[in-house]
């Protein structure tokens, strides 16, 4: 994939971004993160050299959001818009030829997507998840480690989905919403809603 890139973020989650992008042989030519605690710090086996105020939004940087939380992903997305944003699919992961991969997009080993699906941008594939043929993903959406999606599921922007999570074949869930770790979704849930459990249940807001 060519060109040094820098990475936003330096959490966990940067680390198996970083260790994604060197199975690719992409250099790292440094991580932006606005905690004081880690400025130098290595993430991987790359150093944390700012903070993101520092990052030139129009020198067109090759850039990675290596930010686990949906919003915030999206509000450095929407803030960055000069960054040339990479997508990074681990070469232990099995994505079929017709998917469509959003730019920012990082898919992780492990993880299977099978034919027709449609992955928007600045998307988690995690390791390990299983996302069968003709499903929608939308922006900014995390797919957790382990999660089984069945064919046509259609998961909304900004959607997170715990730890095995699972959806029967043709569920819809709605933006920016929560499926728990475990939970099985057999019915279509609503945006903006918090479901757990086996069925999914929705959580009441206080």
């Amino acid at each position: 994939m060519g060109d040094a890139i820098i990475v936003i973020g330096g959490g966990g989650h940067a680390k198996v971004v970083v260790s994604t992008v060197a199975e690719l042989g992409i250099e790292v030519r440094g991580i932006y993160d606005d905690d004081p605690v880690k400025q130098g710090a290595l993430v991987g086996s790359a150093r944390v050299i700012g903070t993101v105020s520092r990052i030139d939004g129009s020198a067109g940087e090759r850039a990675i959001i290596a930010i686990g939380d949906n919003r915030t992903r999206a509000e450095k997305a929407g803030t960055l818009t000069g960054c040339q944003w990479v997508t990074a699919i681990h070469p232990r992961a099995y994505v079929h030829p017709s998917v469509s991969v959003g730019e920012g997009t990082v898919i992780f080993a492990g993880a299977v997507i099978q034919p027709g699906t449609v992955i928007g941008r600045h998307c988690i594939v995690n390791t390990n998840a299983a996302i069968d043929h003709d499903c929608v993903i939308g922006d900014y959406s995390h797919i957790g480690p382990g999660v089984c999606l069945a064919g046509n599921v259609t998961v909304g922007e900004g959607t997170f989905l715990g730890v095995g999570a699972v959806a029967v074949m043709g569920a819809a869930i709605g933006a920016w919403s929560i499926i728990g770790a475990g939970a099985a979704v057999i019915r279509n849930i609503p945006g903006n809603a918090t479901a757990v459990g086996v069925p999914a249940r929705i959580l009441e807001k206080p």
